[in-house]
C-alpha cells in the first residue's frame, strides 16, 4: 500500500473534495510511475484522477460510519502541509507576474 494515501473514511468534519482528488492523484502517480505530470501525461493522469476521486466519492458516501477516527492526519490538514501549499502559491503568482511585466527570470 502507499504510504502516502491516508485514510478519508471517518474524517471529522468528512473529508473534502480536494482531499479525495489529491488521495486520488497520489494513486495515479503510484501505480503508473509518473513523478511529475508534463504534457504528454497530462490528459491520461487528470482523466484517471477523476474517475478514481468519483469511485472513492461514491464509495465514502456508500460505507458505515467508522467507529473510530482514522489514525492518521490527512496532509491537506496539516499545518506545515498548508504553509508548504501557500508558499507554493505565492511563488507561482510572483513568477507569473515576472512573465506578465516582462522581467528577465531563470526557471
Amino acid at each position: 500500500m502507499c504510504r502516502n494515501i491516508t485514510t478519508l473514511r471517518g474524517l471529522e468534519p468528512p473529508a473534502t473534495d480536494e482531499e479525495i482528488t489529491a488521495a486520488a492523484l497520489q494513486f495515479v502517480r503510484k501505480v503508473t510511475g509518473v513523478t511529475k505530470v508534463t504534457d504528454a501525461t497530462r490528459d491520461q493522469v487528470e482523466q484517471a484522477t477523476d474517475e478514481i476521486a468519483g469511485i472513492v466519492t461514491r464509495l465514502l458516501g456508500s460505507l458505515p460510519e467508522r467507529r473510530q477516527p482514522p489514525k492518521n492526519v490527512p496532509p491537506l490538514r496539516r499545518p506545515e502541509v498548508q504553509a508548504r501549499i501557500a508558499q507554493r502559491m505565492k511563488e507561482r503568482e510572483e513568477h507569473e507576474r515576472m512573465h506578465e511585466l516582462g522581467i528577465a527570470h531563470t526557471h
